[in-house]
């Protein structure tokens, strides 16, 4: 796979903060073959008007950021629209699906608008929505009042449903549309703020358009409905969301996180009865999410959803259950991810040999060794610390300086300020001193 200076030089910079590359996880992907033919699968089901519901599983550093992202890389070739939120107890929870819309609009991306992808799209659709009406009825394209209400009438129809469901949301896009023939951009830019679920919109914006209050809960899937009939009619095939850290409902209150759970349960029930055509979505979490007692098996009709027998031989695993676990890294994975990063390094350093010979091989694998000794063993937690030490504190120096070889001037220091308390707590005590007393 080829890949531009910039891309690479992302990722590398991504690397080096200890931070999973947005984009180009293709040059990065190891052990993830097996899921590929079953990815695509589901994306062209999505494509052709179905929804899927998917959950992946693993544990901390198994990659499932990794893995979402790079299914979206997928998902953006296809030309789908893509968008990752964090579930938070505090900024996205996820019993509030209002919010979780709101997220999903703000980081709203396709493969030619990786930002604020939304007006792009908008204007695509009505642009798409006045060639359909030139070529289809006998219009003067200069008679803007007439092609105008002819769009306005044929956005109806297209939107069916969801103009018996959520009446606000063609009023509005028709406010957008007369406000910007008007050149009231201030006004347009509030509607489509509205519409994309922000809070604290102008009361003269909302009046423009005859609307009242904001998005709700139930408002949030039925836009949704219109934002997903928008996408399939201005050239994408779907919408790829990514729900990501849904373990995170662990920690939230009772009620919030039987809430939370509930309303997990009404979006695969609403997926299954065919609500949402075109919609990828994606849930990830721990193992103790979707098996321990303060998580998924709390509302048992959720667990029966997602039951899938994970006692068996995981090298027989189904990729395309409803979900699916990841088996972390192995040391020949950590080693020849190790590898792959080295070669992109070189591919753009001015002194690549030298990057090559005295990161070789043999030194990345006594690096990556030497990476998991001091996180206890556990290979599955290593290769964030790890890539990020083999970039910023291996390849850089080779890089910058002629003389520096890593077999004679670096020794692997981690400290505790650099790890995450996963990370943190896999190093386990390393002296007497470390070890805490119950007196």
């Amino acid at each position: 796979m080829s890949i531009s200076r910039q891309r690479s030089q992302d990722i590398i910079d991504a690397l080096r903060r200890g931070t999973v590359p947005q984009y180009g996880l293709d040059v990065l992907a190891v052990g993830l073959g097996h899921l590929e033919q079953a990815f695509d699968d589901e994306l062209n089901k999505a494509a052709r008007g179905s929804a899927v519901f998917k959950s992946i599983r693993g544990e901390y550093g198994s990659g499932k950021t990794f893995v979402s992202r790079w299914l979206r890389e997928r998902a953006h070739s296809l030309g789908f629209a893509c968008a990752e939120v964090q579930i938070s107890e505090t900024e996205t929870p996820l019993h509030r699906l209002e919010t979780v819309y709101r997220r999903l609009m703000e980081r709203l991306t396709t493969a030619d608008s990786p930002t604020g992808a939304f007006r792009s799209i908008i204007e695509s659709w009505f642009y798409t929505l006045e060639e359909d009406v030139l070529s289809q009825q006998s219009i003067d394209p200069n008679d803007v009042e007439a092609l105008v209400e002819a769009t306005d009438r044929l956005m109806e129809q297209r939107l069916g449903e969801v103009v018996r469901s959520a009446p606000a949301f063609s009023l509005t896009l028709r406010a957008y549309r007369k406000a910007l023939l008007e050149g009231e951009e201030e006004i347009a830019d509030g509607l489509l703020a509205w519409m994309a679920g922000q809070p604290n919109i102008a009361a003269a914006v909302k009046r423009y358009a005859r609307i009242k209050g904001d998005i709700d809960h139930f408002g949030a899937l039925s836009f949704l409905q219109g934002i997903l009939t928008i996408l399939k009619d201005s050239g994408h095939p779907g919408l790829l969301l990514v729900l990501d850290e849904v373990e995170t409902l662990q920690r939230m209150r009772g009620d919030v996180r039987d809430k939370s759970l509930n309303a997990l349960r009404q979006l695969m029930d609403e997926i299954d009865s065919g609500r949402f055509p075109g919609l990828y979505l994606v849930m990830t979490g721990t193992t103790a999410f979707f098996e321990g007692p303060m998580g998924v098996q709390r509302l048992p009709p959720l667990a029966q959803r997602l039951a899938v027998d994970f006692t068996t031989n995981a090298r027989f695993d189904n990729p395309r259950a409803v979900q699916i676990r990841l088996k972390g890294f192995d040391t020949e994975l950590l080693q020849e991810v190790g590898c792959k990063v080295r070669d992109l390094y070189a591919a753009n350093s001015e002194v690549p040999e030298r990057i090559r010979s005295r990161a070789d091989d043999d030194y990345i694998a006594s690096l990556a060794a030497a990476v998991t000794g001091d996180l206890g063993g556990k290979i599955g937690i290593a290769p964030r610390i790890f890539l990020k030490k083999l970039v910023g504190e291996v390849l850089d120096r080779i890089d910058q300086f002629e003389d520096f070889n890593p077999r004679q001037h670096y020794a692997l220091t981690i400290s505790d300020t650099e790890l995450s308390s996963v990370e943190r707590a896999a190093r386990g005590a390393e002296s007497t001193d470390d070890i805490e007393l119950d007196l």
